[in-house]
């Protein structure tokens, strides 16, 4: 539903209004990226997770995050503020940091698992400042 609801929004007259970047992926691309994400970072939480045996403080911050990532959503699409999801987003970055630093001490490979994700955040952060400044 979630995806639903996103693949409607980038193919609502709204978002194809806006001036993007031309590095701006084809709409289906967004429903296969986040999927994908979504399972690494479900995969690196159960590891760091397995290794602490507990929800320990860089789970917390993962978590914290997390409530940024679904936010932005929120932000961009429904409410259509640009600039606020652009301030969550960098946020997100900042956490999402923290955590891939923090996961390396309890495992190396759980703290790799979530760079493709860092680098997709950051490949956001440059599409949502085009439009936050081209429109």
């Amino acid at each position: 539903m979630f995806i639903n609801n996103m693949n409607n929004y980038y193919n609502s007259d709204n978002y194809l209004k806006i001036n993007k970047s031309s590095l701006t992926p084809p709409n289906y691309v967004f429903s296969i990226v986040w999927p994908i994400l979504y399972i690494l970072m479900g995969i690196s939480f159960f590891m760091v997770y397995n290794r602490c045996k507990s929800v320990c403080f860089p789970l917390q911050v993962f978590l914290v995050h997390m409530v940024f990532n679904l936010i932005w959503t929120y932000l961009f699409i429904k409410y259509k503020n640009k600039l606020v999801a652009l301030v969550d987003i960098i946020i997100m970055i900042a956490l999402l940091v923290y955590c891939v630093i923090e996961f390396r001490k309890y495992s190396v490979l759980a703290s790799n698992i979530l760079v493709p994700y860092l680098l997709w955040l950051c490949f956001a952060t440059y599409l949502n400042l085009y439009i936050v400044i081209n429109n």
